[in-house]
């Protein structure tokens, strides 16, 4: 394991990277995209109760719940999921 104290790792670990919430995935026909309009719905598989996912760099690394923090959006981790096995 790396020494995480120099700083070399410091640094690395400043590096800022972008992380998405997601709610529910599905795949649709281009042709609804395209018909989409203010107002339009979209059905999803998951319920409303499921966890939701936490992203950074294409890979899941969490679930949790959505929070309101003052008049944001949160997410309060539940579950780091298992790290992916390296090849």
């Amino acid at each position: 394991m790396p020494d995480l104290t120099s700083s070399h790792s410091r640094a690395v670990l400043a590096i800022k990277t972008p992380v998405s919430v997601t709610l529910a995935r599905k795949n649709i026909a281009l042709e609804r995209i395209v018909d989409l309009v203010p107002g339009s719905m979209l059905t999803f598989d998951a319920h409303c109760d499921e966890p939701l996912v936490l992203e950074a760099g294409g890979q899941d690394i969490a679930t949790g719940e959505a929070i309101k923090v003052g008049d944001k959006f949160g997410l309060r981790v539940r579950d780091i999921l298992a790290e992916a096995d390296e090849n």
